[in-house]
């Protein structure tokens, strides 16, 4: 079980620490609230719909796979040539907190507005949890499937809620989009190293 902890615990971190919309509307929103409170919409929208994604990734998702040993080989390899791919993007790109009026602050109502729709409409969102987590909890069951996933949804709530506060923090402090870039460095080799304990997980099978 602490092997489905542990696994869970990296690869959600992993996949959730690259800045994409999504994370990038919560750090701003986080920074650029009055007061941090002003950012649970977006935080609890988030996370709601992570937990929703990784859950139908992987009781959905599980129950096909199962059936097919190529799809879920070939879903295997996409996953790690997706994870690979989203290192090395993640590894060059230098961001930094955007300021323009699509980031501004918000309303509760706008936020869950926004929310929803960087998370449910994102395709990176649905790749990560179906082409990625849903196949690498196929390994597990009972129990230790059980402790993936409840690893996978502690992992966002723990990252959102970090996100805006990092924001708020990094407003203050950090104009120079310094610690962003070194968030990015970290969030490639986390994929890499992922990829490649998929791989091993591959040949193995």
């Amino acid at each position: 079980m602490i092997l489905a902890l542990t696994h869970g615990f990296l690869l959600a971190l992993g996949l959730i620490l690259p800045l994409g919309v999504q994370n990038v509307f919560v750090f701003n929103q986080g920074a650029l609230q009055k007061h941090y409170y002003n950012a649970l919409p977006v935080i609890l929208t988030a996370c709601l719909c992570d937990t929703a994604l990784i859950l139908l990734a992987i009781t959905g998702v599980s129950v096909i796979v199962l059936q097919f040993a190529w799809l879920k080989a070939m879903l295997l390899v996409f996953g790690i040539i997706f994870l690979l791919y989203m290192g090395w993007v993640s590894w060059k790109n230098t961001p930094s907190p955007a300021k323009n009026e699509e980031f501004s602050p918000l309303s509760a109502k706008k936020q869950i507005v926004f929310a929803l729709s960087v998370s449910l409409l994102n395709p990176h969102a649905v790749l990560d949890t179906v082409g990625v987590i849903g196949t690498s909890s196929l390994q597990y069951s009972g129990i230790e499937k059980a402790a993936f996933t409840a690893s996978c949804i502690f992992v966002s709530w723990l990252w959102f809620f970090s996100l805006a506060f990092a924001g708020k923090m990094t407003s203050r402090l950090d104009e120079s989009g310094k610690t962003l870039y070194i968030l990015n460095k970290v969030s490639a080799l986390f994929m890499w190293g992922v990829a490649i304990y998929m791989g091993i997980s591959l040949v193995q099978a």
